[in-house]
């Protein structure tokens, strides 16, 4: 079995999935993996995310790798792994945080922007950062970078939508984080509602196809 980081790094799409509940998370990601998207980070401001996080490892932990996103300290951390999260996402870059998920051999991607954060990050531990908000300065950004830290595996999270997906990836990031533009929590609703996702879900993995085939 591979490890998050590896998950990660082949499948290269990261869910991010907010506002989620004990009832829908499970058919939410059954529709994702139908679809090929096989990592996905539920955040972890949803309420009682606790129980949603546990929901999705005891039916789906077979399928899909989950870990917890928006964990900004170390004790949201360590709640959501006692749930059963595989891995750590944040939005800023807490070193305390990272101290506690080092500690247990936890992967945890903080978020990161300038030069100095990725460089902070790397040097407490990080296996990988996030930089966030991606969109703010586009995929050039990721490219400048990352030249002179070519050593940094970055995932790029922020505006990341079908059409600029594999721009991101061609400049040097190694996977991408898509929130609401392939999944949003509170509009599925139906049977038809999670075939639509999947049908997305699909899309997405056939156009990250498309650029390995280029």
């Amino acid at each position: 079995m591979m490890t998050p980081i590896e998950m990660i790094k082949t499948n290269k799409i990261v869910a991010v999935i907010r506002h989620a509940d004990e009832h829908n998370i499970v058919p939410i990601l059954e529709a994702l993996s139908k679809g090929g998207v096989k990592v996905v980070e539920i955040t972890a401001e949803t309420a009682n995310v606790g129980n949603v996080i546990e929901a999705a490892v005891n039916h789906v932990h077979e399928e899909v790798c989950i870990g917890a996103g928006t964990v900004l300290d170390p004790e949201t951390a360590k709640a959501v792994l006692l749930a059963g999260a595989e891995f750590i996402v944040s939005p800023t870059l807490n070193t305390d945080t990272l101290k506690l998920t080092n500690r247990y051999g936890v992967l945890n991607i903080p978020g990161v922007l300038s030069p100095t954060e990725i460089l902070t990050a790397y040097e407490h531990g990080a296996k990988m950062v996030k930089i966030f908000p991606a969109d703010t300065f586009g995929p050039g950004y990721i490219k400048n970078i990352l030249g002179p830290l070519p050593h940094v595996q970055a995932m790029v999270t922020g505006g990341i939508t079908l059409e600029n997906m594999n721009e991101y990836l061609d400049k040097g990031s190694v996977a991408v984080g898509i929130g609401s533009n392939l999944v949003n929590a509170k509009m599925l609703e139906t049977e038809k509602d999670y075939r639509q996702l999947t049908i997305n879900a699909e899309h997405y993995v056939a156009k990250l196809n498309e650029r390995k085939k280029s």
